[in-house]
């Protein structure tokens, strides 16, 4: 089998790793890929939201299998594109990516299909969204519609804050969600399907602000670990029967059947699981974590999806142990990323057992260097026993590493490994 990764990020990294794991993948090549993918395998030059582009480099490539890793191509429409030239892909369509595409429409589908969320107006106007920041109180959650590449959010006390935010916002776009906040610790579950069926993977945990104990500015996310030791009994079975398998069957009552990625940003509240937010594709850095743990063959799996046959795939098989995923970032990130920085220990940090060191915003110089990129530079991922064992193996490749203004949080996964992590008594609950 020969498969197409679209994107150039961290995320895509740990796909090309793990799909490069599937004994029936003879070739992965990724499109525009990154200096690290460049080592693991082939890379080609594309814009991955032209359409046309992405389907001519498949058609070159004699691709049995297109796997779309970023949001930007999937609500630009490559993925239809794709299937419309007759090529099995692994994303869902421009309509059924509104999900992600615009927070209204999440809320709109998750209204009509009965699932748990928080309550959330819509608001087109400054007034309008100072007067639904007064109606929920602090915390103040404001989200940008449209896409915002996980930067979008801001959860803050400060009215004023809360308000600029919106009205940031609303100066790119039509209209700004602002939602009551949810208590409880947060879940990100990635759920395979295929218009049908909801097949969902190993649940994991992210950290999105840029410093430890939770301080700072949101990002696209620092750091993430799964399994969860805290994680309630039977809750992947509750999410999929609550969450998941009704928004794929109100997509596909809709004539948008999803296929692809749903990624189920949760919170178990005292009410119960209810969702933060919907994403149409493997998050990141959550995908890093998860993906190092999965025993089964990657590449097959997304096929069946593709192909519509998730119901036949036999049950997912996992290394029982657990994995950490660290986010090192460039200087002043996430305000205003500074590249160009020489990065060093790659090598060495590369080489410790079980650790993989993934690229997200890196850059080659003229004399072969790796240079800083982008704002989240680089996830070290590593796999221990224990949370314990697999923070203590990330960490001690994350010092091995060093680029000036690194940052990186020291906290990932630590109040999980402590047993700190506290899930709310439901309401009404027993006991």
């Amino acid at each position: 089998m020969k498969v197409l990764v679209i994107g150039s990020g961290a995320r895509e990294h740990a796909l090309v790793a793990a799909l490069s794991r599937d004994p029936q993948v003879e070739a992965v090549i990724a499109a525009p890929g990154n200096p690290g993918i460049g080592r693991m395998c082939e890379t080609r030059p594309v814009d991955a939201t032209d359409s046309a582009a992405v389907v001519d480099l498949a058609e070159e490539l004699d691709a049995d299998l297109v796997v779309v890793g970023p949001e930007a191509p999937l609500v630009a429409g490559v993925a239809d594109a794709l299937r419309q030239a007759s090529f099995p892909v692994f994303g869902p369509g421009q309509e059924a990516a509104t999900l992600e595409g615009s927070k209204a429409f999440a809320k709109e589908v998750m209204a009509a299909a009965g699932v748990p969320t928080a309550a959330a107006v819509p608001a087109a106007t400054e007034g309008e969204a100072r007067a639904a920041l007064e109606r929920f109180g602090a915390p103040y959650v404001v989200k940008a519609d449209g896409l915002a590449a996980g930067k979008g959010v801001v959860v803050t006390d400060d009215f004023d804050a809360a308000l600029a935010h919106a009205t940031s916002c609303l100066a790119v776009s039509d209209r700004v969600v602002i939602e009551d906040y949810l208590d409880g610790p947060e879940v990100s579950l990635f759920v395979l399907c295929d218009g049908t069926t909801a097949l969902p993977l190993e649940p994991a945990q992210d950290f999105k602000r840029i410093g430890d104990g939770d301080s700072g500015p949101n990002t696209g996310g620092m750091g993430a670990y799964s399994p969860l030791p805290w994680a309630p009994p039977g809750m992947v079975d509750e999410i999929v029967a609550t969450v998941a398998q009704p928004v794929v069957d109100e997509m596909a009552r809709r004539g948008s059947p999803f296929t692809g990625l749903l990624y189920c940003g949760l919170a178990l509240t005292r009410n119960g699981i209810e969702v933060v937010e919907f994403n149409v594709r493997f998050g990141d850095p959550e995908t890093q974590a998860v993906l190092a743990r999965l025993r089964s063959p990657l590449a097959q799996t997304l096929l069946a999806a593709a192909e519509g046959r998730l119901a036949q795939v036999p049950a997912l098989e996992w290394d029982p142990r657990s994995a950490v995923a660290v986010v090192l970032a460039a200087h002043s990130y996430p305000e205003a990323p500074r590249t160009g920085d020489p990065i060093s220990g790659l090598e060495e940090a590369s080489a410790l057992a079980d650790t993989l060191v993934l690229h997200a915003g890196t850059t080659t110089s003229d004399q072969g260097e790796t240079l800083t990129g982008g704002g989240r530079v680089l996830s070290v991922v590593a796999l221990g026993e224990d949370l314990d064992a697999a923070r203590a193996r990330a960490y001690e490749a994350v010092e091995l590493i060093g680029f000036d203004g690194e940052q990186h949080r020291g906290d990932i996964a630590l109040t999980a490994a402590q047993g700190r992590v506290a899930v709310p008594v439901r309401t009404g609950a027993q006991g």
